[in-house]
């Protein structure tokens, strides 16, 4: 009898749990964003980021200077070319966030009970009385009553480090707060919070679009990670703004859902995004706690059946500062695998925690445990059922190519793409063997100079669950006779085979193009 759970066996061999985790095993499918900063920025830590399983880079604007994000970029760069190992680059806009400005860098006291005044005259110098904001409109926005939130990287995880307010009285442009808790605020940015209030701010600001019309194109980001997406026309902006950028048309935007007015717009944002980053730090003060797990749910669902990556964020706060999460956090991870996520972003845990290379390792391990036991056959049926009839000619191939690699327990699935689509429709259905996705690249000409197309398409699959890219020879075309084909698959099962992926008589399925007819095969390899 098929089970309906998320877990393949019921009950699971308890037996099973005991056997220890492999030491040197084949990467999680799932991937792993980590945020490089001031802990994580050497090469010799991004080189063991690297080799720890992160396989996209990001770089969070709302603070530090283009220069400072460059140089940490060139020693990810020098990584690359070390370790060999695959990264995509994510830049993070800043977007309509509210920030507390401490331009001393004093840590500053506030004792529950007493009073807290917020000021838009950023000229004023931080204190336990008065906190300088960046922005003028909060006193219209806000009424007596409402709930404010401070900390760095909004921090809930101990509240001796971040701060509740309740709006007491307006005066003028100053809000007036009563202090909620005792706590202290230490560094020299915080951010600022206010629960469901709509904030009169552009989704992409002046300082985002400088930042990405500088550091952006010069550095082809494969990423925008757009923070406090609320509407599907603020993507629609966005886009239009990198379609001016030169090669930046081709950058993939993703939508940062951190409050109710993004969750409101969940279905529209959707469809217009290339794919969804759950930001629970934001979405947790906005949403009741326990509401939190039923959005995560409902949205990854929804991505999953879209084909589209869900990025799940705040997953293990402690390891900040500790070598080991919590029990709590560990199943966590483990249950937004079950879930259907496509990759963890790691924030604060890489960017200033202590322990960046081992918090990518420890997360990777859970979601390696997590995937063996992912029921594939409940997926699969629930995303063909959902994909409905007739299907269209891609998604067909996509969905044939998974089920013969389960039916013959292939070791791969190797697919030729140029446009890295058909790739991502097969990683769509959740295989439970890794797909290589072989970019076949294409020349490509803008009047003045000729140019390969294919590095960026390699680089964006870095983030899709289960789906691995190799770049091709571009001597080799894709659409062809079967001779060029054949050199190319032989190239794509040596990499396999050095990799550890395939062994000889494993059994590999291969989807390509043949003129015009789309192909899945099976072959098996011999000694």
């Amino acid at each position: 009898m098929h089970s309906t759970h998320l877990l393949l066996e019921e009950p699971i061999r308890m037996a099973s749990i005991l056997e220890p985790s492999k030491p040197s095993f084949f990467p999680a499918m799932t991937k792993i964003v980590g945020t490089l900063g001031p802990k994580s920025r050497s090469v010799e830590v991004i080189s063991a980021c690297l080799k720890a399983g992160m396989s996209v880079a990001r770089f969070d604007f709302s603070w530090g200077d283009v220069e400072y994000h460059q140089e940490t970029l060139e020693n990810l760069k020098t990584s690359i070319k070390s370790t060999k190992k695959l990264c995509a680059v994510m830049l993070d806009t800043v977007g309509p966030e509210l920030q507390v400005v401490n331009k001393s860098e004093k840590a500053i006291s506030l004792e529950a009970d007493g009073y807290v005044i917020l000021t838009p005259d950023q000229e004023q110098e931080a204190s336990s009385e008065l906190l300088p904001i960046n922005f003028s409109g909060l006193s219209k926005a806000v009424k007596p009553g409402d709930t404010i939130f401070i900390g760095q990287y909004l921090f809930t995880g101990s509240e001796t480090t971040s701060v509740w307010l309740e709006v007491s009285e307006l005066k003028g442009e100053n809000v007036v707060c009563t202090i909620k808790n005792t706590a202290t605020l230490a560094g020299s940015l915080f951010t600022l919070h206010v629960s469901q209030i709509h904030i009169d701010l552009p989704t992409l600001t002046e300082a985002d679009k400088n930042a990405i019309s500088t550091w952006g194109v010069r550095n082809k980001i494969d990423f925008l990670s757009l923070s406090y997406t609320r509407h599907a026309e603020d993507v629609r902006q966005a886009r239009e703004f990198l379609s001016k950028l030169g090669d930046l048309h081709q950058t993939q935007i993703f939508a940062k859902i951190e409050s109710i007015e993004g969750l409101t717009h969940f279905d529209e944002i959707l469809q217009e995004a290339d794919g969804i980053i759950l930001s629970r730090g934001n979405l947790g003060i906005d949403l009741p706690p326990e509401k939190v797990f039923l959005f995560q749910k409902a949205a990854v669902y929804k991505c999953n059946m879209a084909g589209k990556p869900a990025v799940i964020t705040r997953v293990v706060d402690s390891m900040t500062d500790n070598l080991r999460p919590t029990r709590a956090e560990a199943t966590d991870v483990a249950n937004a695998i079950l879930d259907g996520s496509d990759a963890i972003l790691l924030g604060a845990e890489t960017l200033r925690g202590l322990y960046p290379v081992e918090t990518i390792s420890t997360v990777g391990r859970i979601c390696y445990e997590a995937e063996k036991v992912f029921n594939q056959d409940l997926y699969f049926k629930k995303t063909v059922k959902y994909v409905g009839e007739p299907m269209t000619h891609l998604e067909s191939i996509a969905s044939s190519a998974v089920r013969a690699a389960i039916k013959v327990k292939a070791s791969i699935i190797i697919c030729f793409t140029s446009s890295g689509r058909a790739a991502r429709l097969i990683a769509k259905y959740r295989p439970t063997m890794p797909v290589l996705s072989v970019v076949i690249p294409r020349l490509k000409t803008n009047q003045l100079r000729w140019s390969f197309s294919g590095a960026f398409e390699a680089r964006q699959s870095l983030v899709v669950r289960g789906l691995f890219p190799m770049l091709a020879d571009p001597r080799h075309p894709a659409e062809s006779t079967s001779n060029s084909n054949e050199s190319v698959l032989k190239v794509a099962l040596d990499h396999g085979k050095a990799s550890g992926l395939i062994k000889s008589h494993d059994r590999v399925v291969v989807c390509q193009k043949v003129g015009d007819a789309s192909v899945v095969k099976i072959i098996e390899l011999e000694d």
